[in-house]
């Protein structure tokens, strides 16, 4: 069994929340963490853009991120939003087990 953490943003803590409790809700997420004020210097159609911004920690299986992925790109403001996957190498086997029974497995 993997595992992994999507990360994505969003431009207010409202729709993290949104996207957070729908992907629990819908069991692919077995936990997302919320971190607002977050400060994104980009580069968006040739300028330079600085926003406040929500940061997600999504934790869930490998196996769902396609569906992780999905339910954001659907629930998301943003024309391109930032959804990328970051595997897990290791952790704590209890926590990896809760992460597995709260989510399809």
């Amino acid at each position: 069994m993997s595992y992994c953490v999507v990360v994505s943003t969003t431009p207010n803590t409202e729709e993290a929340k949104k996207i957070a409790h729908g992907l629990i809700k819908n069991k692919i997420a077995a936990c997302t963490n919320i971190i607002s004020g977050v400060t994104s210097v980009y580069s968006w159609k040739d300028e330079v853009c600085e926003d406040s911004e929500c940061i997600l920690f999504i934790k869930t299986q490998r196996s769902l991120f396609e569906n992780v992925k999905n339910f954001i790109m659907e629930n998301h403001s943003y024309e391109l939003p930032e959804v990328i996957m970051l595997p897990v190498e290791a952790g704590l086997e209890g926590y990896l087990n809760w992460v597995k029974e709260n989510t399809f497995h």
